[in-house]
């Protein structure tokens, strides 16, 4: 059972895709994000059978106070479904690789350290790198500047 989470339009959607070897996941190049509420998929790869629910993005709370409460509160239903269903085995952080934001803090504290009380392994899935000849670059480049800013990891992955 693995939790996807991250802001609108850094590629949740996609990252599923990549993970399950196919489309399986909506995605959109539009201004708005095409995940409405959290989304599971269920896909085998190798051996195993994996579920993973695509989270609603979370902005800022100034971008709309009630938007925010809403898309924290369906996180939190979401977080006591699966933990009901057999528990959260693997929060996957989708972030952009650009600065470190408050935004960004502000998710990986919710769903790490809040809902899953820091008991649930989280690894980083960093997109938006199409700049990089080496993606591993940028995270040899950042990976200090994370962890300063408190975003830690069992594991990452930087991907385009």
């Amino acid at each position: 059972n693995v939790i996807l989470f991250g802001q609108t339009g850094v590629g949740k959607s996609s990252v599923v895709n990549l993970i399950a070897g196919q489309t399986v996941a909506e995605v959109s190049p539009d201004a708005e994000g095409c995940t409405m509420s959290s989304t599971e998929y269920r896909f085998v790869v190798g051996a195993h059978d994996f579920r993973i629910w695509d989270t609603v993005g979370l902005e800022e709370p100034a971008v709309g106070m009630n938007a925010y409460f809403e898309a924290i509160l369906k996180a939190l239903q979401l977080i006591r479904r699966v933990a009901a269903a057999g528990g959260v085995n693997l929060l996957l952080f989708c972030m952009p690789g650009r600065r470190v934001t408050k935004t960004a803090q502000s998710n990986y504290r919710l769903f790490y350290e809040m809902l899953c009380e820091s008991k649930v392994p989280i690894g980083l899935v960093v997109t938006y790198l199409e700049r990089e000849k080496d993606m591993e670059d940028w995270w040899m480049r950042n990976k200090r500047a994370l962890h300063d800013h408190g975003i830690k990891s069992v594991g990452h992955a930087c991907v385009t």
